[in-house]
């Protein structure tokens, strides 16, 4: 799939003044699944199993501000806090009060920012089950690429995306694969045009200040997780050469209503790399 097709799926909301994409499929289902997706990509990362999903929930997704189609501020301060409130506004405005929660890399963090404040119900929202998926969220552990650390840093950031180009990202996205040979040209292309899409070069290091606030809010979120009485799956696939499987390991020592669902030979995108078995232990 393109990513012009995936756009024609989806449509525009505004929120907070700012034009957010959503793709919201599978509207007949009783049961609803709101997804937050990873850096640096966007929605598209669940075009594979989106068919799959949609046999049992309605299915809502969107670009995080600063991501693929949505919007990109350069006045923004791309906060994974303000990322919650967007999320959470969409859904309030498509009238979601009950929902399974998924969260992949950066969305991971965008979820415990929501779980959060679930737990100590400063929203309206039940959560039935989280599934967390391939994200660093005990960011001591992570084992950050090269250009996540000069993209974070605030006197080399705006540097390094400045010099960021089709070819360094390819490089960059398909080492984080176990099946390099499943991280296709073409993929590859559509994902770099919806990053490029609003201008989205100017804003890049602006995304990336998230791996900070990984360490700064660290006892909010990971003192979400061990609070939480939410049932919770841990999908994870074990040969993710950044939120490597210890991190999944320790999640699932800390959680304490969950099953660790490891996804063996598959790297940090499952749903793209493998998306037939991933989907498999999603709706396992």
């Amino acid at each position: 799939m393109t990513a012009e097709q995936w756009k024609q799926k989806g449509n525009f909301i505004k929120l907070f003044n700012n034009e957010v994409f959503v793709i919201d499929e599978g509207k007949n289902n009783d049961k609803t699944m709101v997804i937050l997706h990873g850096y640096p990509t966007s929605s598209y990362d669940y075009f594979k199993v989106l068919d799959r999903l949609t046999t049992e929930y309605r299915v809502i997704i969107h670009d995080h501000l600063g991501f693929g189609f949505s919007d990109k501020p350069q006045d923004y301060s791309y906060s994974l806090i303000e990322q919650a409130d967007i999320a959470l506004e969409l859904w309030k405005k498509l009238g979601i009060t009950e929902c399974t929660l998924l969260a992949h890399d950066y969305g991971t963090s965008v979820a415990t920012e929501i779980l959060h404040r679930h737990n100590s119900n400063q929203i309206n929202l039940t959560i039935n089950e989280l599934i967390l998926c391939n994200g660093s969220i005990h960011i001591e552990l992570s084992q950050l690429r090269l250009i996540q650390k000069l993209l974070k840093n605030k006197y080399t950031g705006k540097y390094v995306a400045k010099l960021s180009n089709e070819f360094i990202f390819t490089k960059n996205i398909r080492n984080v694969y176990h099946d390099k040979s499943q991280a296709t040209n073409d993929e590859l292309k559509e994902m770099w045009q919806q990053l490029m899409y609003n201008d989205g070069k100017k804003v890049i290091h602006r995304l990336s200040n998230y791996i900070n606030e990984r360490y700064f809010f660290w006892h909010r979120w990971i003192g979400a997780l061990k609070e939480t009485q939410l049932k919770t799956k841990i999908v994870w696939a074990k040969n993710d050469p950044v939120a490597v499987f210890e991190i999944a390991e320790l999640l699932a020592s800390e959680i304490k209503n969950n099953t660790l669902l490891p996804l063996e030979n598959s790297g940090h995108f499952p749903m793209l790399e493998s998306p037939e078995r991933w989907v498999n232990l999603v709706l396992d």
